[in-house]
């Protein structure tokens, strides 16, 4: 059962793009048709409406456009238009041509509950190959003048900015077909003036090759401006004198093709578009410098709504969701790391490589990235040190997986069992062996990076840290202990990616003696292993039970550094992307885990040790984050108490 939610006050609005069937210099037919398309999609939650452009007309009519009777046709149909919009919770912009001062404009007019909000002309007239719209129209003047159209006053011009009174991220600008293939559109402008929505009323004829490259263009503007773009071709009933018209309707946001329509398909494209994100997304980029001289604003309104999201929000946001796109991340982050490892190992003049080999999932995924990184330098994989420390914890699974994992990779591989030294320590500070404390836990950690550390002195080396970046995250390391080493590889991994890495290699590694060690890795609970096995010697201690689901806390990272969201949107946000699966008192349960963790733990992260970026999020104090260690969380958790289930 999909999950619905206020969309206005989690930034999001439903958007469609669509080409409806149109008689070419028929008015009122197309009017007709406009309006029921508006009241259909209105119907269904449709707060923004993209038509074609010239849609009331028709595109190709050609001579026609300088016929008086066709120009006041269409104006006639835009009051019947304008009418049917009252009462509609709907945004649309038609096509129409538009008299004004002697001269005809290929205009967008912008409608709203009965009010015609403003008229944008198109800018760029191509007048080339088989386009020649310089014979009937002429350029866009930039500022807004006032004209009476359609028995209303109102505002002509291309510098024109839309916004909606009840939602400060909704603010349309709008662009007319060849104003997007120019070399600097009127988009970039809008853009800088305040617009996130940009809307593009088209007529793109269909020839070979042009459907890709019109979906890199209109993905492409959208990640160059930070906002979401809406494409509506013209497509059924157009003239075919000359040109054929597709139906090609996309929309993209920030570099994303969230919907298309295939060409000649006669459908629409429908999705939601993220408007808080791309305000997160322009506050975070110094680049994106607001420019709002020569515009002017009209405001208009809509009424909430609540949406079931057609768009996907994927449980795991740092893993696509397309195989071969996750394979090539797989190994684009292998090389990442391994070529990070290797410059540090070089630098150093490092004569071995230590790491702290557990049979668990991340210290198999440094070890393989080690051996990598021996690749790189063609250097003989020896020289990495596997060292497995052994303590009360430890089981017989895990340790044998260590042994078989560096024997097939052929590292070298040491035991060091901390059991008496941990023992001695116990003794020194005075701690009761047999109190399960966190005393106990991080003793072990503390050795066990003692022996790393001075086992890598002796022989000119130095220590590979393992723990990734949901752990430091959530603070889940002891302090000088596994939070330390010399490089940490995995620092930008998280956890659920750890995971796709390690079984990627599993399935291509060629060898069945990796594969099957790498395989019963993954199938093994997550665990630091500091606390006595259970009494059929298997793990005792198992971090999600702790901790909570690593795929959720992966989920609430992505959303917090990445985008900024508050716990509000997260949470409602993850209601939808784990429907079926946890129940919201679960959901937010490990979110409030997580902000408390998340919070509290900064110390830890403010003295990391070096360790390469491999995505746009990271905790690295040098990178893309810096807080204070003793930063408050009560404006969050007090966000987190408002939340009702």
């Amino acid at each position: 059962m999909k999950y619905s939610f206020p969309a206005f006050e989690n930034g999001f609005i439903r958007a469609s793009a669509i080409s409806p069937s149109l008689r070419v210099a028929d008015c009122a037919y197309n009017a007709e048709q406009i309006v029921e398309a508006m009241q259909a999609f209105a119907a269904e939650n449709v707060q923004l409406l993209c038509l074609p452009e010239l849609c009331l007309t028709g595109y190709t009519c050609s001579d026609l456009f300088l016929q008086e009777t066709l120009l006041s046709g269409a104006e006639a149909a835009m009051i019947t238009i304008l009418q049917a919009s009252k009462g509609l919770n709907l945004v649309t912009l038609v096509g129409v041509p538009v008299r004004h001062h002697g001269k005809l404009y290929n205009c967008a007019a912008v409608v709203c509950g009965g009010e015609l909000l403003g008229l944008v002309p198109k800018t760029y007239l191509p007048n080339y190959s088989e386009f020649y719209e310089k014979r009937h129209y002429v350029s866009a003047m930039r500022e807004a003048e006032c004209i009476e159209y359609a028995g209303q006053e109102t505002l002509i011009g291309t510098n024109l900015l839309f916004a909606c009174k009840q939602m400060q991220a909704f603010v349309l600008g709008v662009e007319v077909c060849e104003d997007l293939w120019a070399p600097v559109p009127p988009s970039c402008s809008h853009a800088l003036a305040g617009a996130t929505v940009i809307a593009n009323l088209s007529a793109s004829d269909e020839t070979i090759g042009k459907a890709a490259y019109r979906r890199e263009l209109v993905a492409g503007q959208s990640a160059r401006l930070l906002c979401a773009y809406l494409y509506a071709d013209a497509g059924h009933g157009e003239s075919t004198t000359d040109m054929t018209f597709a139906g090609h309707n996309l929309i993209a946001e920030n570099g994303v093709l969230l919907a298309q329509t295939s060409p000649f398909a006669g459908e629409e494209a429908t999705t939601e578009l993220d408007l808080g994100r791309m305000i997160q997304e322009r506050q975070r980029n110094t680049s994106f410098v607001p420019d709002v001289e020569g515009y002017t604003t009209v405001e208009f309104e809509l009424m909430p709504a609540e949406l079931c999201l057609m768009r996907e929000v994927s449980p795991a946001p740092f893993v696509p969701r397309d195989a071969a796109t996750r394979t090539e991340r797989c190994e684009l982050i292998l090389r990442i790391q391994a070529e990070g490892l290797a410059k540090r190992m070089e630098h150093t003049h490092a004569k071995c490589a230590v790491l702290g080999i557990s049979g668990g999932l991340d210290s198999c995924l440094a070890l393989l990235v080690a051996v990598c990184a021996c690749k790189v330098l063609e250097r003989d994989p020896k020289d990495i040190v596997a060292l497995t420390m052994p303590c009360f914890g430890t089981t017989k699974r895990t340790r044998s997986n260590a042994e078989i994992l560096c024997e097939a990779l052929g590292v070298s591989f040491a035991e060091i069992n901390i059991t008496d030294t941990v023992n001695s320590h116990f003794a020194d500070i005075g701690q009761d062996p047999h109190q399960y404390d966190v005393t106990f836990e991080n003793c072990q950690a503390r050795v066990r990076t003692l022996e790393l550390m001075d086992y890598a002195n002796k022989n000119g080396g130095f220590v590979i840290g393992t723990g990734d970046l949901s752990e430091l995250a959530l603070g889940w390391a002891t302090y000088n202990g596994d939070h330390m080493s010399m490089y940490g590889v995995n620092a930008g991994v998280p956890k659920t990616l750890v995971r796709h890495i390690v079984r990627y290699v599993a399935d291509t590694c060629g060898s069945e003696t990796l594969r099957k060690v790498l395989l019963d890795i993954l199938d093994t609970p997550v665990s630091p292993e500091l606390l006595p096995t259970a009494e059929d010697g298997t793990i005792a201690q198992q971090t999600e039970k702790l901790v909570g689901p690593y795929e959720l806390h992966d989920f609430y990272l992505y959303y917090v550094l990445r985008f900024g969201f508050g716990p509000r949107k997260i949470y409602h946000l993850a209601r939808t992307a784990f429907a079926g699966k946890y129940e919201p008192e679960i959901l937010l349960h490990w979110l409030k885990n997580f902000y408390r963790r998340f919070f509290a733990q900064q110390f830890k992260r403010s003295c990391l040790p070096d360790g390469p970026k491999v995505g746009s999020v990271t905790l690295s104090p040098r990178g893309d984050w810096r807080m204070p260690s003793d930063a408050c969380n009560a404006l969050w958790m007090a966000e987190l108490e408002q939340i009702t289930l």
